[in-house]
């Protein structure tokens, strides 16, 4: 699973506010020629990110070329079950991705537009948030 290697700080607040608007960088499709793109405001998790690429990977039966375009930085806490309020911060949990609309998540190229469409809506259904596929607009128009 994705997470980073080191970090200046071991817990992070939620940041409120930090959800608004749309996606600024990272809303075009990059490197392939589909793409999965969100369309809602969610925090993805490291394991979705992984159960979203291995949905594409196993569909398109290891052919073309994946690239993931977020990345979990984020640290989440949870305090262990059956423990009283307060006492401060809980331990670290996992890492999230802060995900805004129009944000891309994932990128694939190198296999037929059914193939990538029916991959990219088996890989939406593992992630918390509402999804789109994208088609590169030469590509569409060369077909």
């Amino acid at each position: 699973m994705l997470a980073p290697k080191k970090t200046k700080y071991r817990k992070m607040q939620k940041g409120k506010g930090r959800d608004k608007g749309l996606s600024w960088r990272g809303n075009t499709l990059a490197f392939g020629d589909y793409g999965l793109k969100s369309t809602g405001t969610a925090r993805i998790s490291a394991r979705q990110i992984e159960a979203a690429r291995i949905a594409i990977t196993r569909h398109v039966k290891r052919g073309g070329r994946v690239w993931i375009r977020i990345f979990p930085d984020i640290p989440f806490t949870r305090k262990p079950a059956e423990v009283r309020m307060g006492k401060g911060k809980g331990s670290p949990e996992g890492w999230v991705c802060q995900v805004k609309p129009g944000r891309m998540l994932f990128e694939l190229e190198g296999v037929s537009p059914e193939l990538a469409r029916e991959a990219m809506r088996l890989a939406g259904h593992k992630l918390s948030v509402s999804t789109r596929f994208c088609i590169r607009e030469d590509i569409h128009e060369s077909e």
